[in-house]
């Protein structure tokens, strides 16, 4: 939409307030480099550095800070910092409307900076059930407002929520472990429609690949994806890549870029954020950062798709050469599998088993840290079982055939045993339109076993669903036949039958819509719910 200037003084006035708006962000851009962050880059985790529109204030994620509202257990606060005219001031905390003991991070503000959108939503009561979802928040003159939660149908992220929101284009990019996932993490679109979002998208196979792929973010134009992945080749842990949009289905995408060695190293480079009209970029890094994520700062050249490009050959090289300097140099048999596990709600590390197991075991025990490295022959597909002592077990497949890299990194998160902690067996499987079991099913109902052969005192409640095509009441009964059929599974393993209970519900509960295959697949599951710990 073209603006249309009225007269003179309309056309004066319009100039000035862009003015206004624009020249104290011209000449922070101007001033800036690394040694602006300096007060801002401490012993803690850094996270999602997010610039105010009027380029005056940055605000970020710190993560386990001892002045968090939770504390060290907490995973995340949100703090400022001032543009002084040189550099970044000492950091300070954000209000405490916008911090809890949750994961606090900015996504986004709006085009004049008087709102802010949060990720999470937020109880209005502490008795409150947490739901999911992005929030808001108005500045007041006594600073920002108590969030007001903003719903988006069927969101469920079963990891820490790093998103990306444009006001400009009206959409949410996020990260999320969700319905359609196919690695760990995969990225997510929501729309806003009609003043409503639309249900998450997931942006496909061109984007999200059998690892993790996190930390998204869009362009001013929302034409271009910046984002974060450890399923590809490069240079470390994670790198970040660059994507363009090919239409208006989010579906279709360019071949992913990496980002070059000038915002990637050995470490991991994450949250990306491009302000284009200044020609800079912000990102985190671990890379000489003792671990932690610092705040850095790239200015990318005017053409970056063609510096990309130009870097692509020798980039490549340096990417093999750093994924053999791995311990497993020089035997191209196996695989390298390295990450963390976590306790799901706190942040905390975990003293997790892990088990990977294809022809032959292959066991490890992360440490205090909660981290963990394993090796193993790359010629087989595995199944992987993360247990902890009073914590629902984690159950995923691998397929290391599949990946061009000799190392991956996964990390997991582990739901704690307590009452209405509800998972959904994703690898448990019938014939089509039957309620007969598939033997690929028997690994995750292992798990579930396990669990409940080492928590002697839990019961659970199995749920069937269907989609909602066909017959209600049919839907129904099929349903409940499969439930019963994997409570037999169960019981048959030694579990007493008073310890699982079960109930089909047809089509009545979807946890997506049903208006594609792709989702009405999702609707076609089994879950257990722990209703006694």
């Amino acid at each position: 939409m073209k603006l249309k200037i009225q007269n003179s003084a309309t056309g004066a006035h319009y100039f000035l307030l862009i003015l206004c708006l624009v020249l104290p962000f011209t000449t922070m851009a101007q001033q800036l480099s690394q040694k602006s962050f300096r007060n801002v880059n401490s012993a803690y985790d850094e996270q999602a550095p997010v610039i105010t529109p009027d380029g005056k204030m940055m605000y970020w994620t710190v993560a386990n800070h001892p002045d968090n509202v939770g504390g060290k257990k907490d995973p995340g606060d949100i703090w400022y910092s001032v543009w002084t005219g040189e550099e970044w001031s000492f950091p300070q905390q954000g209000d405490k409307t916008i911090n809890d003991e949750g994961y606090n991070a900015v996504v986004g503000f709006s085009n004049d900076g008087e709102r802010i959108f949060l990720v999470n939503h937020y109880r209005k009561n502490p008795a409150d059930l947490l739901s999911q979802g992005i929030s808001v928040s108005l500045r007041t003159p006594e600073g920002w407002s108590k969030p007001e939660n903003i719903n988006i149908p069927y969101f469920l992220n079963r990891s820490t929520t790093q998103g990306f929101l444009s006001t400009a284009v009206e959409a949410f990019v996020f990260s999320a472990n969700s319905y359609s996932t196919v690695g760990g993490e995969d990225i997510y679109v929501s729309i806003l429609e009609s003043g409503k979002w639309s249900e998450p998208k997931n942006l496909g196979k061109k984007i999200n690949s059998v690892a993790q792929e996190f930390s998204p973010s869009l362009s001013a134009d929302g034409k271009h994806l910046y984002f974060s992945s450890n399923g590809r080749k490069g240079y470390g842990s994670s790198d970040v890549y660059y994507s363009e949009r090919l239409d208006d289905t989010w579906t279709n995408w360019s071949d992913p870029v990496n980002m070059g060695a000038n915002v990637n190293s050995e470490g991991r480079e994450l949250f990306y954020r491009a302000y284009p009209g200044q020609n800079f970029a912000l990102f985190t890094s671990t890379h000489n950062s003792d671990g932690y994520g610092d705040i850095r700062f790239y200015k990318p050249p005017i053409d970056l798709k063609d510096s990309l490009i130009q870097q692509r050959p020798d980039t490549i090289v340096k990417m093999i050469e750093i994924v053999r300097e791995k311990p497993i140099a020089g035997n191209e048999k196996l695989f390298q599998v390295y990450g963390k596990v976590t306790n799901l709600k706190t942040g905390l590390p975990l003293r997790a088993t892990l088990t990977f197991h294809s022809d032959s075991l292959f066991t490890t025990l992360a440490g205090p840290d909660g981290k963990y490295k394993i090796v193993f022959p790359s010629v087989n597909e595995y199944s992987i079982r993360v247990e902890c002592a009073g914590y629902v077990g984690n159950f995923e497949k691998l397929d290391v055939r599949t990946y061009e890299m000799k190392t991956l990194e996964m990390n997991f998160k582990l739901q704690p045993i307590e009452i209405g902690a509800t998972v959904n067996l994703k690898s448990v499987l019938f014939q089509q339109s039957t309620y007969n079991l598939l033997p690929e099913s028997n690994d995750e109902l292992d798990l579930v076993v396990s669990l409940l052969k080492t928590n002697p005192k839990v019961e659970i409640q199995l749920s069937g669903h269907t989609d909602n095509r066909g017959n209600p009441e049919h839907n129904q009964r099929l349903s409940q036949k499969r439930v019963e059929r994997v409570k037999g599974y169960i019981v048959s393993k030694g579990i007493s039958t008073k310890r699982v209970s079960g109930k089909g519900f047809g089509g009545s509960k979807p946890m997506a819509s049903n208006d594609s295959e792709e989702t009405r697949r999702l609707n076609r599951r089994v879950e257990f719910t722990i209703v006694k710990d």
